[in-house]
């Protein structure tokens, strides 16, 4: 079993930055594949960003690279989400995802944080 707790969500203006964390606890949450999700109101959640257990194989949505980029520190379980550039589109709640597999986070995570608010105003 695997607890995700998100923060560092928040209002900001368009073209501005914030840095998500999600801390994982769990004997093996270091041995998870993490990322992020994301819903906006009135739409599906969808996949951010995915970051492998060792860290070595990163994926973005087409919809944020070049704008967002994805770290984990596994001493601490913990990753982040830096969010650069943002723009109105991106409002939506986020929530840190964990999966056995890269692929799991991606597609059908095994487990979901509880979210944390992103807003951006334009």
């Amino acid at each position: 079993q695997v607890q995700l707790v998100e923060s560092g969500g928040g209002l900001v203006q368009a073209g501005g930055s914030l840095r998500l964390s999600c801390a994982a606890s769990g004997r093996t949450a270091s041995r998870y594949a993490m990322g992020w999700s994301r819903q906006a109101p009135g739409k599906e959640r969808e996949f951010v960003a995915g970051i492998s257990w060792s860290g070595g194989r990163k994926y973005f949505a087409d919809s944020v690279k070049g704008r967002f980029t994805i770290s984990r520190d596994n001493a601490k379980n913990t990753v982040y989400l830096q969010m650069n550039s943002l723009k109105p589109e991106d409002t939506a709640v986020y929530f840190c995802a964990a999966g056995s597999t890269d692929v799991s986070v991606i597609r059908s995570p095994d487990y979901l944080g509880q979210g944390t608010q992103v807003t951006v105003s334009s």
